[in-house]
């Protein structure tokens, strides 16, 4: 089985990745591969592709990796019903109750009533 998926190359600290079909028991860095189909650059987002050869690739059956799927509907290629495409994730808060823009705002209100009762209070201790 044949698989869609990044292989890293660049040097330390600025990676840069080819997009390539190779055989999905492989190790992705073993170097046979089948065809380099594109390549990635994660710095700038840049992105190169032969559309026609990864679509070739995808009729024939060819599984892409989850990163590669984002980067070839961001770049518009039509992806076979049978790809698994991410769901959009939503972060949410473990304990939402205990943020400070969900507290109650009585808080606010006490403090307001605080300053009035000292300002009556200094105000009696003057007459």
């Amino acid at each position: 089985m044949l698989a869609i998926r990044l292989q890293r190359n660049g040097r330390k600290a600025l990676p840069l990745y080819r997009i390539v079909v190779q055989e999905a028991q492989r190790h992705p860095l073993s170097g046979r591969i089948v065809a380099q189909v594109g390549s990635y650059n994660p710095h700038t987002k840049a992105t190169v592709l032969d559309k026609e050869k990864v679509e070739k690739y995808l009729g024939n059956g060819a599984q892409p990796s989850t990163r590669v799927v984002r980067i070839l509907t961001k770049e518009g290629v039509k992806l076979p019903k049978w790809v698994k495409q991410l769901n959009e994730k939503h972060a949410a808060a473990k304990h939402a109750d205990k943020l400070r823009k969900n507290q109650p705002k009585e808080e606010a209100a006490a403090s307001d009533t605080e300053e009035a009762t000292e300002a009556t209070g200094a105000a009696e201790v003057a007459e």
